[in-house]
């Protein structure tokens, strides 16, 4: 395995991506860490010169210069001195390609989606050789990072959750990127449809009691307004998997509860295998809505 996963080039006013690495490696440890980085993309401005966020077994690194910032997914186990001796020497070799007058004027993303096969050779060499090129001095960055130590970004500082940065920095609308549910899978589908059957089941039951009257029995009522709950607990459900909700986490575990209860209230009307089955499905759907996870919807040309 490599231990630089990922660079990213951006611009610094307003977080434009101008050029990426393209992905060789795939692990959903990586991908949620690229959705980091470009999350602090967007966040430059308030984190100036050189800094580091660590995320369990990958670290990112960036560092701006000249309104640009060069960012780096690594390993965590890589030498910092030599992840920003990477980024030192992607600097220098992206000033010298592009002017900075046309940098600070392209208005569409990966302008400079060309740049990515300097990228990989640069890549590749601190991969095999572990080492800077003699255009970079270890011993100078050794003793910048010595003077003035990386900014250690707190990740919790950078979490997107229903579209705010750690509940009060807003991410603008126009430059922020655009989030969405991982795509469906065949057992989400098969426990979406397994809830419709679910709620329906409980629908036809409850509207017969209420088509009943009642018959001024207290327990026909609970009975017709436990079958109500569940339906709209299964409906609820759906919902949750399909669409993007906050706080879905607490959400989902408080509609299975609400199934329980009401399964077991309504055991007499049901039998053991009945009930059985509606826990089932309604387990299972908690299981998909709480393993369906955030990605970032992504238009990087497939960098």
């Amino acid at each position: 395995m490599s231990m630089i996963l990922f660079a990213y080039v951006a611009r610094v006013k307003d977080g434009l991506p101008l050029s990426a690495s393209t992905d060789f490696e795939y692990s959903t440890e990586l991908q949620e860490c690229k959705m980091h980085l470009k999350i602090v993309s967007k966040m430059l401005g308030q984190f100036p010169g050189r800094g580091t966020v660590k995320n369990n077994q990958l670290h990112i690194h960036f560092t701006s210069s000249q309104g640009v910032a060069y960012m780096t997914i690594c390993c965590s186990y890589y030498p910092t001195t030599m992840a920003y001796c990477f980024l030192e020497e992607l600097g220098m070799e992206f000033v010298s390609s592009f002017e900075v007058a046309k940098i600070q004027l392209v208005s569409r993303p990966y302008a400079f989606l060309e740049f990515d096969n300097v990228i990989q050779k640069i890549k590749w060499h601190y991969n095999h050789s572990n080492r800077p090129s003699l255009k970079i001095s270890v011993t100078n960055i050794q003793r910048e990072l010595k003077v003035t130590p990386p900014r250690q970004v707190n990740l919790d500082d950078i979490v997107v959750s229903n579209g705010t940065l750690n509940g009060h920095l807003h991410l603008c609308s126009g430059s922020a990127p655009s989030y969405r549910l991982e795509i469906v899978s065949a057992l989400g589908i098969l426990s979406v449809i397994l809830n419709i059957v679910c709620g329906a089941l409980n629908l036809i039951r409850g509207v017969h009691l209420i088509e009943h009257n009642f018959q001024d029995s207290n327990e026909e009522k609970g009975s017709a307004v436990a079958f109500l709950v569940a339906f709209i607990s299964c409906a609820f459900q759906c919902y949750l998997y399909l669409f993007y909700v906050s706080a879905r986490t607490i959400k989902a575990p408080v509609a299975l509860v609400l199934l329980c209860i009401c399964n077991l209230y309504l055991f007499g009307l049901r039998n053991i295998w009945q009930i059985f089955f509606h826990l089932g499905v309604a387990c299972l759907s908690t299981q998909q809505i709480l393993s369906r996870r955030m990605t970032e919807r992504l238009a990087d040309c497939g960098v």
